[in-house]
C-alpha cells in the first residue's frame, strides 16, 4: 500500500480483492493519507512542484484522444458524457470554451419558484424548502446546457460560502437559490461586481450577520459586527497574508507579511453597517425586517440597501485607506471605497486563482501556473482567468498529469454528478430528488450548500499530517474529508445507489423505486462477455484513468456472478435477466469504487 501523492498516479494495487469494494482500498492507505487539521489560517500558499514546466508549452488545439477530451470535461464540467466528448473532440478545447462561455445561464431560482408553485398546489399552506434547493442544483449540473458556467459557479460557492446547514440561512432556501444564480450570473463577469453582490445579497447578509448590521454606539458599548469584515478579506478576496503574483507570500523579517491587521477588521466592519433589506422606504421597521408591513415578496433576493440611520458616520481605515467621517450617513459611498480596496488588492488574483485551480484542475499547482492565471485575472476578468485555468499547459499536458504529485482528489459531490452523466441517469419525478447527502457514515458526507462552516468542506492550504504528501508538502483539500467512516460511507452510498437507484421515492415518498436511475440498457447486453463489459464500463467511466491490472480484476468479479444457459422455451429468462443486470452493476460498482475512478488526472 502506498502514500497519498503515489495514489495520485494510481496504478493497480498489488493483491487487491473484492474485499476492495467494502474498503474501497481505503484509498491506497488511508491511514498516512488522511486525517483531519489545517489551521483557521490556512491561506492556499504554494508548494514546491519539481515536475511543472517553467514556461507554457503550445496549446493543442484539439484533444488527441477521447481520453484527453474526458480529462478537459472532468475539469470544466460536472463529467463527460458522450455527447459532450464528442463535441470537445470536434471543435476543439478554446472553441468548446467559447460556446459556453455565451451559454445563458440556467436559473435556480425559478427552478425553486416552479417547484413552490407544484408544493402549493397539492396543498396551499405548504412550501418547497431547502431540498428543492439541491433538487435544482442536481437538475442543472447533470442535465444543463451551461456546464462550464455552473462548474465554475459551484466552485465559487466553495470560496464564497453560505450554508443551508445553518438554520437562519436554511429558512431562506428561495434566497439560497437566488444566491447560486448569482455566483453563476457572475462567474465569467468582473470580480469587483460579483464581490459586490455578494457583499449584498440577502443570503450572504444572513449568514455572516452583516444584515441589519449597526453603527457602533459608545454609550452601550456596541460594535459593528466582525463577522463579515473578516471573512470577505480572509476568504472572499485578499486572504491572511502578501502574496507575490505566483502565490508565494512575501516575506519581511523572514516571516510571511500579514495582508491585514485587527485594526482593519474593526475598519471594514464600519463599512458594511446599516445594510438590510430591500424595500420601497428605509423606514426603521424595514431595517428590521418586521412582517407583514415590511416583508416585501422578494427581498429574499435582492440586494440588501443601505440606511443612514443605522450607518457609521466615524472615520473609516482599512487596508490603507480612509474614509472620512461622514457629516451625513452615506452607506453607498463606505461601501464603494471597502468593496474597490478589496478588488483592487494586488493579493486577489494570486489568491483566488490558486483557489479556482484546485477546485477545476490540480490541488497543488506550480507557482508558474498560479503566475500565469493570475496575469490573466488582471484587474478582475473572470473569463479570463476561467480560460487561462483549462488551457494552461498545466492543465492540458497529458505528461504532467502522469506525474506522481499532479491531479486533485474528486470530492464525493463531483464523483457522483460524473457518475450519473456519464451513464446516462434519468429521474423518475424530472426533479431529480437526490436531496442531502451530508452523513459520512452512509452518504457523501458532502452537499452542495451546506458546508459546516465558512471555511468549506476542506481548507485550499489542508496539507495531510503524517502523511508522505504531507511530508512533500502538498496541499491536498479534498483529503481532508477523507478518513475511515467517510470511505465506507462512500462506498456503500454507492452501492445503494447502484443497486436501486438514488435519492427519495418520487415527490410523495410513494413511488415504486428510487427518483434517479443509470441506464445501464448498453452494459447490460455486453454482459454475457465480461472482458466487453469492463472495456465499455473503463471507457465511460474512467478513461485514461484505468489499466490492464484492473481491468482484469474488474472481468474476474463479473465472472464470478452466474449466468445461467437460456432455455430453449426462455423459462428462465426472467432468471437470467437479472443475473445480466447483476453483472452490469457490478462492474459499474467496481470502477466507481476503485482508486482510479476517485482522483481526477
Amino acid at each position: 500500500m502506498r502514500d497519498f501523492p503515489l495514489c495520485l498516479a494510481m496504478p493497480a494495487m498489488a493483491g487487491r480483492s473484492l474485499a476492495w469494494l467494502a474498503a474501497l482500498a481505503l484509498v491506497a492507505g488511508l491511514s498516512a493519507c488522511g486525517g483531519s487539521g489545517g489551521a483557521a489560517g490556512d491561506t492556499a500558499g504554494p508548494s514546491s512542484n519539481p515536475a511543472s514546466p517553467s514556461t507554457p508549452a503550445p496549446t493543442v488545439v484539439k484533444p488527441g484522444s477521447r481520453e484527453e477530451a474526458m480529462r478537459f470535461l472532468m475539469q470544466a464540467s460536472f463529467g463527460p458524457t458522450e455527447a459532450s466528448i464528442a463535441a470537445v473532440m470536434d471543435k476543439g478545447y478554446e472553441p468548446w470554451l467559447d460556446e459556453q462561455l455565451a451559454k445563458p445561464a440556467s436559473m435556480h431560482r425559478l427552478n425553486w419558484d416552479a417547484s413552490d408553485a407544484a408544493v402549493k398546489a397539492l396543498k396551499a399552506t405548504d412550501s418547497a424548502g431547502s431540498r428543492e434547493v439541491l433538487d435544482s442544483f442536481y437538475k442543472v449540473a447533470i442535465t444543463g446546457d451551461d456546464q462550464l458556467r455552473q462548474r465554475v459557479a459551484y466552485a465559487l460557492s466553495q470560496i464564497m460560502v453560505v450554508s443551508m446547514a445553518q438554520d437562519n440561512v436554511g429558512n431562506q432556501p428561495r434566497a439560497v437559490a437566488s444566491y447560486l444564480d448569482t455566483l453563476s450570473a457572475n462567474a465569467f463577469g468582473n470580480y469587483r461586481v460579483l464581490l459586490e453582490q455578494v457583499a449584498t445579497h440577502p443570503a450572504m447578509g444572513l449568514y455572516l450577520s452583516h444584515l441589519k448590521n449597526q453603527k457602533e454606539d459608545a454609550k452601550t458599548g456596541r460594535v459593528p459586527d466582525e463577522n463579515f469584515a473578516r471573512e470577505v478579506m480572509q476568504l472572499f478576496s485578499i486572504g491572511l497574508i502578501e502574496l507575490n503574483a505566483d502565490g508565494s507570500p512575501k516575506l519581511e523579517a523572514g516571516a510571511p507579511k500579514p495582508s491585514y491587521t485587527a485594526d482593519d477588521i474593526a475598519g471594514m466592519a464600519k463599512v458594511f453597517t446599516g445594510l438590510s433589506w430591500d424595500g420601497p422606504d428605509t423606514a426603521d421597521g424595514r431595517f428590521w425586517g418586521w412582517c407583514p408591513d415590511y416583508c416585501e415578496a422578494d427581498r429574499a433576493f435582492k440586494p440588501m440597501q443601505g440606511y443612514s440611520q443605522f450607518h457609521s458616520l466615524s472615520e473609516k481605515k482599512f487596508l490603507g485607506k480612509v474614509v472620512a467621517a461622514q457629516v451625513k450617513a452615506d452607506p453607498a459611498a463606505s461601501l464603494k471605497a471597502g468593496l474597490d480596496a478589496l478588488a483592487l488588492h494586488a493579493n486577489v488574483g494570486p489568491f483566488i486563482g490558486r483557489q479556482m485551480i484546485q477546485r477545476l484542475v490540480t490541488s497543488n499547482p506550480s507557482p508558474d501556473y498560479v503566475a500565469r492565471v493570475s496575469k490573466a485575472f488582471g484587474a478582475g476578468d473572470m473569463k479570463a482567468m476561467v480560460k487561462a485555468i483549462l488551457l494552461d499547459s498545466e492543465a492540458r499536458d497529458a505528461g504532467l498529469a502522469a506525474q506522481p504529485s499532479y491531479g486533485k482528489l474528486q470530492e464525493p459531490v463531483l464523483r457522483l454528478t460524473a457518475a450519473l452523466r456519464a451513464l446516462g441517469a434519468s429521474s423518475d419525478s424530472g426533479a431529480w430528488l437526490i436531496g442531502a447527502t451530508d452523513d459520512p457514515a452512509t452518504q457523501l458526507g458532502q452537499s452542495p450548500l451546506r458546508s459546516p462552516s465558512v471555511f468549506n468542506f476542506y481548507r485550499p492550504g489542508f496539507i495531510a499530517p503524517g502523511s508522505e504528501s504531507g511530508a512533500a508538502k502538498l496541499t491536498m483539500p479534498e483529503l481532508q474529508l477523507v478518513q475511515e467512516t467517510s470511505v465506507a460511507g462512500y462506498a456503500n452510498f454507492i452501492k445503494g445507489g447502484v443497486a436501486g437507484g438514488f435519492g427519495q421515492r418520487g415527490l410523495d415518498w410513494k413511488a415504486a423505486r428510487n427518483d434517479v436511475q443509470f441506464d445501464l440498457t448498453a452494459l447490460i447486453a455486453l454482459a454475457a462477455k465480461p472482458s466487453e463489459l469492463v472495456e465499455q464500463v473503463s471507457k465511460q467511466l474512467l478513461g485514461g484513468r484505468s489499466n490492464a491490472a484492473l481491468k482484469a480484476e474488474m472481468v474476474a468479479a463479473v465472472e464470478s456472478v452466474k449466468l445461467d444457459a437460456l432455455k430453449a422455451d426462455a423459462s428462465n429468462k426472467k432468471t437470467v435477466d437479472d443475473q445480466l443486470l447483476n453483472r452490469a452493476k457490478l462492474g459499474v460498482y467496481l470502477a466507481l469504487v476503485s482508486p482510479e475512478y476517485l482522483v481526477q488526472k
